[in-house]
């Protein structure tokens, strides 16, 4: 009977329940989903019940304070990702086809992605292929590899601390990063110090500065420094871990390079640790799965070719 439901499922069923429940698994809420759907709450609470009698089998188990996915609803949200991954390609897939490369490539980046090779590859395309269109989207490193994953984003650059086996990571380019104070903190202008000098510090930082993430190194020096444990600010932001900096916040981590400019202008002062400081790999991800329009073959191959043609050293940023 169960066996017969599900072959009947695949014509019978209405679409938007579908999407209703891949919304309402993202955000983990009705409430949640109901806004971001821009719809009442009884009525996504409906369309729930009603793809739940569809599939014969709960979807979601929740009371006041728990709501997960039974193992039905955990596959069925992959599957939905998958469609309607699928479906956003129709639009270039259908569009037709001139001598001219047109259409439109979506980017996801990590806020500090800062390399003159980045910016080399974008000039490159837009001066041969000035038709085509962009829109580049900041988002956290975790954000980034999702989007890849689910194919919503051309290709990503940022972060990575775990790999994804659906993804193609590229290497783009070493970053290194260093603490720094603003004009108003008590290290400010002084030379000398040492990574004792830090201890009981207040501090703010990335999101990502965890052991198990992917500002790994920076969190083990912010450990070995014995920084204050309670981290006053965080963002996901280079700018805005920079502003906090500035503000006198506290000490903060940036990418050398990224920081230089700020640092000759008296905006920012490095403080120790000056040798050996925290690398940090920045990748370019690609879904080998995604189906690309033409726009985004090219600058993708066009990125591609310049990080084969351009040496290591030349892609290692050391401020």
């Amino acid at each position: 009977m169960v066996g017969s439901r599900l072959e009947r499922l695949v014509w019978d069923l209405d679409w938007n329940l579908l999407r209703t429940f891949v919304v309402i698994a993202e955000v983990k809420s009705i409430t949640r989903a109901a806004e971001r759907l821009n719809l009442k709450q009884p009525s996504v609470s409906n369309a729930l019940r009603r793809l739940e009698e569809r599939v014969g089998r709960r979807l979601v188990e929740r009371d006041a304070t728990r709501f997960e996915l039974t193992e039905v609803g955990r596959l069925l949200y992959e599957q939905g990702i998958e469609v309607f991954g699928t479906i956003s390609q129709l639009p270039m897939l259908v569009r037709g086809v001139s001598d001219d490369v047109t259409g439109h490539v979506n980017i996801a980046v990590a806020s500090h992605v800062v390399s003159p090779l980045f910016d080399r590859a974008l000039a490159a395309f837009h001066s041969k292929h000035p038709r085509a269109s962009l829109t580049i989207s900041v988002a956290p490193s975790t954000e980034v590899t999702k989007q890849v994953r689910e194919r919503r984003a051309s290709f990503g650059i940022c972060l990575v601390s775990q790999r994804d086996p659906m993804i193609d990571y590229t290497m783009v380019y070493r970053e290194f990063f260093g603490f720094f104070c603003g004009p108003d903190h008590r290290l400010f202008g002084r030379e000398e110090l040492s990574l004792a000098d830090l201890e009981g510090e207040s501090s703010v930082s990335f999101q990502t500065d965890h052991i198990s993430d992917a500002l790994r190194p920076v969190a083990l020096l912010r450990s070995e420094a014995k920084l204050d444990a309670d981290v006053v600010g965080v963002s996901s932001s280079l700018e805005e871990v920079r502003r906090m900096i500035v503000a006198g916040l506290g000490i903060g981590p940036l990418p050398l390079h990224v920081a230089r400019r700020d640092a000759a202008d008296g905006l920012l002062w490095r403080l120790p640790p000056y040798d050996a400081p925290p690398e940090i790999d920045i990748f370019l991800l690609v879904n080998p799965e995604k189906t690309l329009n033409r726009a985004e073959a090219a600058l993708i191959s066009t990125l591609q070719a310049l990080i084969a043609e351009t040496p290591l050293a030349e892609r290692i940023y050391d401020g």
